[in-house]
């Protein structure tokens, strides 16, 4: 398979895993390193990107809740957003180095949107843990497969 086409697939499944739809980067990332053609730093590199730019997706979501904080079903009265908005820029900007826990993560891209966090200090914080997570996930995996060879 084309190195090109093998990241690009990684690239689209990693930007996926990082919205609020269901991903399976990992399962790719997984079968790339089982495959063992391409170098595994250029794996984690273009696996680590994709799913924090995906997650520039959940901060744009956010950024467009504002518009309606007005409706009924909106889950959070201004009082309730105010309050949250506070947390957030007291404790919140750093809890994004967790974005990559599944649920809770999309749950933080989402507000850091909805409360308008400056884009490159979130796109650096998610990278961060995204980073960090592929990593160990790298080496689970390599060591999972020395194992069983």
């Amino acid at each position: 398979m084309n190195d090109f086409l093998s990241l690009g697939g990684l690239f689209l499944s990693a930007v996926g895993s990082a919205t609020l739809l269901p991903g399976t980067s990992e399962a790719v990332l997984a079968g790339l390193i089982y495959q063992g053609l391409i170098p595994i730093s250029l794996l984690w590199l273009v696996a680590s990107v994709g799913n924090s730019a995906g997650c520039l997706i959940n901060w744009w979501v956010g950024s467009q809740l504002d518009r309606f904080k007005d409706r009924r079903w909106f889950p959070a009265n201004e009082k309730q957003l105010k309050q949250a908005e506070r947390w957030f820029e007291k404790y919140g900007r750093f809890s994004l180095l967790m974005a990559w826990v599944p649920v809770v993560g999309d749950a933080l891209t989402v507000v850091a949107g909805l409360f308008r966090m400056n884009l490159v200090a979130f796109f650096i914080l998610v990278f961060i843990g995204k980073a960090m997570r592929y990593a160990v996930f790298i080496w689970l995996t390599i060591k999972a497969l020395q194992a069983a060879a």
